[in-house]
């Protein structure tokens, strides 16, 4: 399959909107390994730094080791930050298909707030329906999250 074909077949989740916050405090929760703890999920190794190498773990399942390995791919403090999210199983037949694909995060100053667009991209469909299923709905439930804890990090 040529590329063309290839980025037919793929699907990315996109969420955009403002939130009442300065970038800088938005950015904090972003690029801060501690916090993302709070806000998405055990990370090992998380540094903002461009190629830095880092992951998150989730619950195994039976030929899966429930670990997502990213790296750093672009970092502009404030107002953008690029890693990749590799997971799934190791064998081609595993129950968990292989995923790898691209999260992207970017701010925005907007009317005395922020515009977060966050655009997880690379989702091969069909054999990444299902995980992009569950993705879309996790990364509804995370982002209330993350801006919860910049709202906090504005008091500070």
């Amino acid at each position: 399959m040529n590329d063309i074909a290839a980025n037919l077949n793929t699907q990315e989740i996109v969420i955009d909107e403002v939130f009442p916050h300065t970038p800088t405090a938005i950015w904090k929760v972003l690029a801060s390994g501690e916090l993302m703890n709070r806000w998405l999920m055990a990370q090992t190794g998380f540094e903002p730094v461009q190629g830095n190498n880092f992951s998150f773990q989730t619950p195994p399942t039976d030929d899966w080791d429930g670990v997502i390995r990213c790296q750093i791919l672009e970092i502009i403090p404030n107002e953008r930050l690029v890693y990749s999210w590799k997971s799934g199983a190791q064998t081609s037949a595993g129950y968990v298909p292989r995923l790898d694909t691209i999260v992207t995060w970017t701010l925005t100053r907007h009317d005395g707030g922020t515009r977060l667009r966050l655009v997880h991209s690379g989702f091969v469909l069909p054999k990444n329906e299902a995980v992009f299923k569950n993705i879309n709905a996790g990364w509804s439930k995370i982002i209330p999250k993350l801006i919860a804890i910049a709202a906090e990090q504005s008091q500070i």
